[in-house]
């Protein structure tokens, strides 16, 4: 085979794997010798991609030298990164491919062709990020999420409820069998063996049955809420080459990334080469667990990979983590996961790779390793990198990877130095630094009430959480007056008188989102609710309880296992197939419980298996967020409170009066295991493999356009064309100053993007509603943010219109600020839309750690469309700092040891600086007030990259050009 087009410089590396066979693959370790011997796993990916795409001008022999010798360069060069593809979901992915459509009318307008513009690299988007809770056990008695569409009227119970004396197979005739409570009870000692390609079975007759009927009803609502923004995900994957739409009701972005796009070892013309990934979402970096390098970018960067361009990073620092020892019996994947994070964020690993290695490492399974890879996030590393070793491979043949591809890639990856052996130690990799965690130290844990590092040991939860009630107001705080902290506030529902006080759980959500790819902790819910039941415990009916599958996956083990019903009968029934919960799209508590909140002003309780529990993102009026191992979701439920000892304190009393205590029904290591081992097989991963080929029958009769250009409805409320390039020249412009800018916000410490970018609902007397409403929209039609990502009309309302937000202007949470000009107290989209008519610039005043949590592109787009143009921050999160860079607004950093209080800045003057001609990375500038002070800050541009986007008015604008 002839040598790719890029990686001539290297053409001498080129080998044949082996005698007998014809795939041929670039031997890097022969460039570096023993240098490359003591390359971190992680930095050998990078050094094989740069090799490969050595063109001389995108990828630099100096720039593959420079990965070589990383030991002395590492955090001082800047290095691209070719990943093998890219992964989109829909909430994110929409934004991405409406700028492609809007790029192909610009480069149209600039006299070019618009048929150029694709994506160069193979590229696939996932519809998982639409789906909205409008069904569940009770939400029919309720009035639907708003937006929800024409939906049905309140009536009687799903038939996935399981009544307390008889099973009815969720009410389908498919089962021919009588499935009753005697049944029931007979049949508790023993599991199905028999797995259908049907996401549901009959656990006792071992028939087929229909999708439950809360999983279609939603399906069907997603379907006729969201039709033009399928429609126009359909066009996308008809005229944009390596496009590929993967619909609605399949799976998560992220679990379906794992279970069926990955590949380990890519095999593109013959040639062999590592999978690698990134993709518009923070859970990417869940691959990592598997052996593929990859994490989450913005939509931005996501554009310019899938346009051929590189990653651009600093070369970073790798942190070695080395796992000894082994965990307790009790302790779950999420203890782990969170113990991990604790001390890594202790640790201080932000902007780096963490690798692990060590004892422990061999004890993890792969479901294991990538649901501590999915958290890294959360700690802040770029990605969290589990080399390939035994398990890997152990665990790919488990799920049906073809065995002459699994014998290639074994030794391919041993060919390159890409493969980990316990056995041999003399080839471990230096790290930039190593730190160690001993597994037999962690124990059993929650995290929060509002952030996920604030983790909590399941035995100091009582006395953590009576804590938080008498703190003031902060990340562990409530301020409720001591003679108020015993209130209890009587509530009616379904018949019945019950009782909410502070710590009652509200919201109890088993969501997959990080726990999809790890059977155990799922298994271990069910053989729970299992126990449970068969103890004559129940949830309270009022609790907002929902059991979210990442994908038909673990529908099949639960199924299988026959754990289903028990879950089903506690009222955790399957809701539907992608994020929900864990974006704010739960279903609207009960009236009943939402007046006695409001009556005694409780500090109520969501308790969730997800990965985020910042205030007022599941509800509202849910002030206290406790992320937990979906074991103790269910356990949550069953108490009711999370104010409990659980080593004291039952959970409830059998039909004896007997008390029942969590110890009682937690299933032990051993028998979740072999349940695990019995039906996490072969069969699981095929179905989904088939489900995702054989296609969704709603989606292949989805009528979309086919023409070049994309046909923009003026009348659409969903899919608008963006306006970014509306003042597109052919060549850039030269810096402008930013002239007696006033501050649009004045913001604290931690402001995340949660805060900043729209996310869940659409408030009915928010900007974004307005704007529907005077389109003819009613607030059953205004859907979610997320829905409508693909009209920046809506998402640039919807930018710091989080009711938690809290700006130093106004002095409490709430999504205002002041117009300076008239001393108006107003909305922040109608004070930037005064200011933009008055020509006035604007600019952000922040604390640290600007722009923290997940990666989401319109927390750049959305203050960049308002007018912003430069954030002045103490400290900023990586990604989005890249973001707002991306799309043309300035970061600039206050001095260290300064700040807006120590500079005695009120954010009530104007600002006013100028860019030098020659801008470098990291150059000092000066700001003058209105006031007569004067400072310096910090342009936080990283490398040349970033200042040539900046030049350009961002990432957008300069790929257009490219093209025209």
């Amino acid at each position: 085979m002839d040598a790719p087009s890029a990686g001539y410089a290297f053409e001498y590396l080129i080998e044949t794997l082996n005698d007998s066979s014809h795939k041929k693959f670039f031997n890097v370790p022969r460039l570096g010798g023993t240098k490359y011997d003591v390359l971190p796993y992680s930095i050998r990916v990078l050094l094989e991609a740069a090799v490969r795409n050595c063109d001389g001008f995108l990828m630099k022999k100096e720039d593959v030298m420079n990965i070589l010798d990383w030991k002395t360069k590492q955090s001082n060069v800047e290095v691209p990164f070719f990943p093998a593809r890219v992964l989109l979901q829909d909430f994110t992915g929409i934004p991405a491919m409406v700028d492609f459509a809007a790029m192909r009318e610009a480069v149209k307008t600039l006299g070019g062709d618009p048929k150029k513009v694709h994506p160069a690299c193979p590229t696939d988007l996932t519809v998982d990020h639409s789906l909205q809770i409008d069904f569940n056990k009770c939400a029919i008695q309720n009035a639907p999420n708003p937006g929800g569409g024409d939906l049905q009227k309140a009536g009687k119970l799903s038939p996935l409820r399981v009544q307390p004396k008889k099973l009815l197979c969720r009410g389908q005739t498919t089962c021919r069998g009588s499935c009753d409570s005697g049944e029931l009870g007979r049949n508790s000692g023993k599991f199905s063996s028999q797995i259908e390609n049907t996401p549901i079975l009959c656990p006792f007759h071992l028939q087929p049955v229909p999708e439950p009927e809360t999983v279609l009803k939603n399906q069907e609502v997603e379907f006729g809420r969201n039709r033009e923004r399928l429609q126009f995900f359909k066009w996308s994957s008809r005229v944009f080459k390596n496009v590929a739409v993967i619909p609605p009701g399949t799976g998560m972005a992220h679990q379906v990334n794992l279970e069926y796009l990955s590949r380990v070892v890519f095999e593109e013309k013959d040639f062999l080469f590592p999978d690698s990934v990134v993709g518009t979402d923070s859970h990417i970096t869940m691959v990592n667990g598997l052996g593929i390098l990859g994490w989450g970018v913005g939509g931005i960067e996501t554009e310019a990979v899938m346009l051929g361009l590189p990653v651009s990073l600093t070369l970073p620092e790798v942190v070695g983590c080395e796992l000894t020892g082994s965990s307790n019996p009790f302790v779950t994947s999420i203890d782990v996961v969170l113990g991990i994070t604790k001390h890594l964020r202790q640790v201080g690993v932000a902007g780096k790779f963490v690798e692990f290695f060590g004892s422990g490492v061999s004890q993890l399974s792969i479901v294991d390793r990538t649901t501590i890879a999915n958290m890294c996030p959360e700690y802040g590393a770029i990605l969290s990198f589990f080399p390939v070793d035994n398990v890997t491979l152990k665990h790919l043949e488990h799920t049906g990877f073809d065995k002459a591809k699994l014998k290639s890639m074994e030794t391919y990856l041993k060919a390159v130095k890409l493969f980990r052996n316990d056995q041999d130690n003399s080839g471990e990799p230096e790290y930039s630094q190593v730190i160690q965690i001993n597994l037999n130290s962690i124990v059993p844990s929650v995290s929060g009430p509002k952030r996920p590092q604030d983790r909590v040991a399941v035995t100091d939860m009582k006395s953590d959480f009576q804590a938080c009630l008498n703190e003031k107001v902060g990340f562990k705080g409530f301020q409720i007056a001591a003679e108020k902290q015993n209130d209890v506030i009587a509530i009616h529902y379904e018949g019945s008188e019950y009782k909410l006080a502070h710590g009652s759980v509200v919201i109890a959500a088993v969501i997959s989102c990080t726990n999809n790819c790890n059977p155990s902790v799922m298994l271990a819910a069910g053989l729970l609710a299992k126990k449970a039941v068969e103890a004559g415990l129940h949830v309270k009916p009022y609790i907002r309880t929902s059991l979210s599958p990442g994908s038909g996956m673990v529908t099949h083990y639960l199924s299988s296992s026959g754990v289903l019903p028990y879950l089903s009968k506690l009222g955790f029934e399957i809701v539907g197939y992608g994020c929900s919960t864990c974006v704010g799209n739960t279903a609207p508590l009960s009236e009943a419980v939402l007046n006695a909140v409001k009556q005694g002003d409780l500090v109520t309780c969501g308790v969730l298996s997800g990965s985020k529990n910042f205030e007022g993102r599941l509800c509202d009026c849910v002030r206290a967020n406790y992320l937990a191992s979906p074991p103790l979701v269910v356990a949550y439920a069953i108490a009711g409170t999370v104010n409990i000892d659980f080593q004291t304190e039952p959970l409830g009393t059998d039909s004896t009066g007997k008390n029942i205590y969590l110890h009682d029904i937690w299933p032990s290591r051993e028998e979740v295991h072999q349940i695990e081992e019995e039906h996490v097989v072969l069969s699981m991963f095929k179905a989904l493999k088939e489900k995702i080929e054989m296609g969704n029958k709603r989606w292949s009769s989805l009528e979309a356009p086919d023409s070049v250009l994309f046909p923009w409805d003026l009348k659409s409320t969903y899919i608008r064309c963006p306006s970014f390039f509306d003042k597109l020249t052919k060549e850039p412009v030269a810096l402008q100053p930013i002239e007696n800018a006033h501050v649009l916000l004045y913001l604290g410490d931690s402001v995340t993007t949660d805060h900043i970018s729209p996310a869940g609902s659409i408030a009915r007397s928010s900007a974004a509603a307005k704007y529907l409403t005077n389109r003819g929209l009613t607030p059953r039609e205004f859907n979610s943010y997320g829905a409508r990502r693909g009209n920046d009309a809506v998402m640039t309302r919807g930018t710091f219109a989080n009711i938690k937000l809290f700006n130093k202007f106004i002095g409490k949470p709430a999504p205002k600020t002041v117009h300076f000009p008239s001393g108006q107290t107003l909305d922040v989209f109608e004070a930037a839309e005064l200011y933009q008519k008055e020509g006035i610039p604007l600019i952000i005043l922040a604390g640290k750690k600007y722009g923290s949590g997940n990666s989401r592109d319109w927390a750049a787009k959305g203050p960049y469309l308002l007018g912003v143009k430069a954030v002045l921050a103490e400290s900023y999160e990586k990604i989005h700092k890249d973001h707002l860079i991306g799309i043309g607004i300035a970061p600039l950093q206050f001095l260290p040891g300064e700040n807006a209080d120590s500079l005695g800045l009120s954010g009530r003057e104007t600002f006013s600086l100028t860019f030098p001609e020659e801008l470098s990375p990291g150059v000092t500038l000066t700001i003058k007030t209105s006031t007569g002070k004067v400072f310096s800050v910090i342009a936080s541009f990283e490398n040349d990259v970033e200042i040539t986007l900046y030049k350009h008015g961002g990432l957008l604008n300069f790929v257009a050009r490219k093209f025209s």
